[in-house]
């Protein structure tokens, strides 16, 4: 990016700025790239942009990120608010979209989740559930969100699509995963409603507030899409490892003392919601199956080029065997 340009960007969004531009990096992930962008004042802002390389034209899409954040503003979804958006190549080579800067606190590492008093790990891991709630509520056709993706049923679209990739990017055979699709595909639940899913929603994609345990933001929207809300609430659970489970990689924060158990998460959501709670067990299950998934092309992308590795870590064998085998556990006791 070129400092000089996306200052002549602020300029013509009219934002009050004193040269000159600071850009620095912040986020594990090699997704879109964000940046905070400081003036001489100590003001800051968010810039966030597509990844290097070579994309898919669908891929990483920043402005249809942004047109899902700017539609949340004046809902109870905390969202930043969306202060520019440019695919002027004489500004940047790719798509823009400026935002403002959340004060608050990001738990994305195991040090930060360790200095935590575990009275503040469980007021935020509560809001969680909470916050997927008002996500899903959000009335689509309001806001002008009922065009942004398929209305067709969701299961459907999900294990048709990530069954794809497993044999694009798997790197050896693993039966159990196998297993687990067959049974997935003879159990989906009826679907009685199209909500926004947010589609990557936990624990390190969320700004917590400082002073108490709400949520300041959720962030990183660009797999979000229309579909079945118990998706999202599936994947939290995914994501959440208890004490004694192997299944969390690098970051186990959830097995941290304060952390509530995936029981108590899934019966906030459903308090909040009503929803059906032998459904979420299925889209739990389909949750740690797509970890899987994920993980293997993650693994597969790694093997294939060193570069690829990010700085979230790259995930093991072992690992995802055992979230396959922690799939079928609870598949086993769902009766699915």
């Amino acid at each position: 990016m070129d400092p000089a340009a996306v200052a002549g960007w602020l300029d013509s969004l009219g934002i009050e700025y004193q040269g000159p531009l600071r850009f620095t990096r912040i986020g594990l992930g090699q997704s879109n790239l964000t940046y905070v962008l400081t003036d001489a004042a100590g003001r800051r802002w968010v810039l966030r942009r597509p990844p290097l390389g070579h994309l898919l034209a669908s891929a990483h899409d920043v402005v249809r990120e942004a047109r899902i954040m700017a539609a949340l503003e004046h809902t109870e979804v905390p969202v930043p608010r969306i202060l520019g958006v440019t695919t002027d190549a004489e500004i940047c080579a790719v798509p823009l979209v400026l935002m403002e800067f959340v004060d608050g606190q990001v738990i994305d590492t195991m040090d930060i989740a360790r200095s935590l008093t575990p009275q503040r790990r469980r007021e935020i891991a509560l809001s969680l559930p909470r916050t997927l709630a008002k996500i899903h509520a959000v009335d689509i056709e309001a806001v002008g969100l009922s065009d942004l993706a398929s209305h067709k049923p969701y299961a459907q679209r999900q294990l048709k699509r990530w069954a794809g990739q497993w044999e694009q990017s798997k790197t050896r055979e693993l039966p159990e995963l196998d297993d687990l699709t067959r049974r997935l595909v003879a159990a989906v639940p009826e679907q009685h409603e199209i909500t926004l899913v947010h589609g990557d929603f936990h624990l390190r994609n969320v700004i917590a507030e400082r002073d108490r345990g709400e949520l300041a933001a959720a962030l990183d929207w660009e797999l979000s899409t229309l579909g079945e809300p118990l998706a999202d609430m599936g994947s939290l659970l995914a994501y959440w490892p208890e004490p004694g489970e192997n299944t969390g990689g690098d970051f186990p924060a959830s097995t941290l003392p304060g952390f509530p158990a995936r029981a108590e998460m899934a019966e906030v959501y459903l308090a909040e919601t009503g929803r059906d709670p032998a459904a979420l067990q299925f889209w739990h299950v389909l949750g740690l199956w797509k970890l899987v998934i994920i993980g293997e092309g993650v693994m597969r992308r790694a093997m294939d080029e060193p570069q690829n590795r990010a700085a979230a870590g790259t995930p093991t064998v072992e690992r995802l065997d055992a979230i396959a085998h922690k799939a079928t556990e609870i598949a086993d006791a769902a009766k699915l």
